[in-house]
């Protein structure tokens, strides 16, 4: 045995032997026997293996892989399940390149020609790379490829000639008598051109704009409607999926009571491009009227925010449905009435002299349908018009004529009219209060645009015994200040005060606290008022 304990110094140390080892040591990679032979046969097979795509083969020999690719990266930032690819293998791989195609119908062709042409550069690069190796290089370059500008691509359609099926009706109608040849060119003649409808430009100042606002008001959107249930997003970001919970479910129609969400179009150049919605879970004849209702009013009232869009769509759909069903019945009455303009002289005087008769029994009086946006007012409003019709008639079958004066209303609009009338209005128009006398807006919390910059900026706090409340918009640092007149919302009126702010205008209401005022019984019989905040 040898001996460790009696080791001489510096013999033994940490140094290696040798700083590198002989070339003939060196040894290349083993390739296996059947990647050599046919290494385009080996490479399909590990692909077969990896993704199990569907296979088929053109007549020159191109194998076509159809299989789909899920991003491995966890942190993927697109809302993309899968990669539907296309992989064209040439019969003389591997000395011709293989081709993908991109066949998901949710990615516009922009970002589709993206990844293709990141899928030829990836070949370029790595030319003697397997094609198993180049689809992972795919999958970990697949954020980069999709997050680049969108390339602009060009529709192509092509119209089938009917020129010669013309002319050989035309030499059929020769060979025909004049007679017969005549009716055709009356018949042709009635058949005019559309008129032309240019489409609606906009200047840059317009579209600048409209680009501002645009990511600012999806901002907010978000912030509000991420984290609730439904939502969803497109990948251009321009269709957003957002729950909708009706304020009167029971009071829709049957066919769009099972709404549960709404899809939001959001177009590129929004405001300047009217919204559009589309009703989920419900059958698309039922909802294309309110849609176009919706459409009408967004393409108004260009000024109002996407979240008060929502807002206004939650709190009055079941109106908005019965403005709908009112339009569709008023579209099925004017046909008798276009027949009756048509009549000749002989036959009006028959109709009114038949009227006159009474023979048929039909009344010269069309009643005219309430508009549903009429019927925003309580339903008490209804009772006292029918009160003071019952007192006017009442006072016509008098002998001395005039109408009776009301007393109790007027104390009650001199008590309102002492808040003086001037800024702007807060009023809730469908608040229905039950066991609840009074409610008054305790802290008011409001989104106000500057007047400079166009920036949305937020007061909150606002209280109404205290005096304007000022702040500074954010980036601009221009000074604005803030007041709120408080009224007190009760059976007999609906409206909460007035704001008044300078340097700013108001956009939004933020969540506020409404403490109701209300009257509970005692045992013996009084009623005591009770404060409840609720925010």
């Amino acid at each position: 045995m040898i001996s460790t304990r009696n080791i001489p110094e510096g013999a033994v140390h940490g140094s290696q032997a040798v700083t590198r080892a002989p070339n003939s040591h060196v040894v290349s990679k083993p390739i296996p026997e059947s990647q050599s032979q046919d290494p385009r046969k080996y490479q399909l097979n590990q692909m077969k293996k990896r993704y199990s795509p569907k296979q088929n083969t053109l007549q020159d020999g191109t194998t076509n892989l159809q299989f789909q690719l899920k991003p491995s990266d966890p942190d993927f930032p697109f809302e993309l399940e899968y990669l539907e690819c296309e992989l064209q293998v040439p019969a003389s791989y591997p000395e011709k390149v293989p081709v993908l195609r991109v066949k998901n119908k949710d990615i516009p062709r922009g970002f589709a020609v993206n990844i293709e042409r990141g899928w030829m550069k990836l070949v370029q690069e790595n030319q003697t790379s397997t094609l198993l190796a180049l689809t992972n290089a795919l999958d970990k370059n697949l954020e980069a490829f999709l997050s680049e500008r969108k390339t602009e691509t060009v529709t192509l359609l092509s119209f089938k000639d009917t020129r010669h099926i013309d002319s050989s009706a035309s030499v059929l109608g020769e060979t025909s008598s004049p007679k017969d040849q005549a009716p055709p060119k009356l018949k042709a003649a009635p058949e005019t051109r559309k008129p032309y409808i240019p489409e609606e430009s906009f200047t840059e100042q317009e579209i600048c704009a409209a680009r501002a606002r645009r990511p600012q008001e999806i901002r907010q959107l978000e912030a509000r409607m991420s984290r609730m249930p439904h939502y969803q997003k497109s990948a251009d970001g321009v269709v957003y999926t957002l729950p909708l919970e009706p304020r009167r479910r029971a009071e829709l129609p049957v066919a769009l009571q099972r709404v549960q969400s709404v899809q939001l179009i959001i177009p590129l150049l929004y405001p300047l491009q009217p919204l559009k919605v589309l009703l989920n879970d419900v059958e698309s004849k039922d909802a294309e009227a309110l849609e176009e209702i919706f459409a009408a009013r967004t393409a108004q009232l260009k000024q109002i925010s996407l979240t008060s869009h929502m807002n206004y769509l939650a709190q009055n759909i079941h109106m908005m449905a019965k403005q709908a069903a009112a339009a569709r019945k008023q579209a099925e009455i004017p046909q008798p009435q276009d027949t009756s303009r048509d009549t000749t002289g002989n036959e009006y005087q028959e109709a009114s002299a038949s009227v006159a008769a009474g023979e048929e029994g039909k009344s010269h009086i069309h009643v005219i349908p309430r508009p549903p946006e009429w019927g925003f007012g309580d339903e008490s409003g209804e009772s006292s018009d029918s009160d003071d019709s019952d007192d006017w008639d009442s006072e016509d079958e008098s002998d001395d004529g005039g109408a009776a004066i009301d007393m109790g209303s007027g104390s009650i609009s001199s008590g309102m009219a002492q808040t003086v009338e001037r800024g702007t209005a807060m009023s809730f128009p469908t608040i229905e209060l039950h066991g609840i006398e009074l409610l008054q807006v305790a802290i008011l919390n409001l989104s106000v645009k500057c007047e400079r910059c166009r920036t949305f900026n937020d007061i909150t706090g606002l209280r109404p015994a205290e005096a304007e409340k000022q702040s500074s918009c954010k980036k601009c640092a221009t000074a604005f200040t803030a007041a709120f007149r408080r009224e007190f919302v009760h059976q007999n009126s609906v409206r909460a005060g007035f704001i008044d702010v300078s340097g700013c205008t108001v956009n939004d209401m933020l969540p506020r606290c409404l403490p109701p005022l209300l009257i509970q019984p005692t045992s013996s019989g009084t009623y005591l008022p009770m404060y409840l905040n609720t925010c």
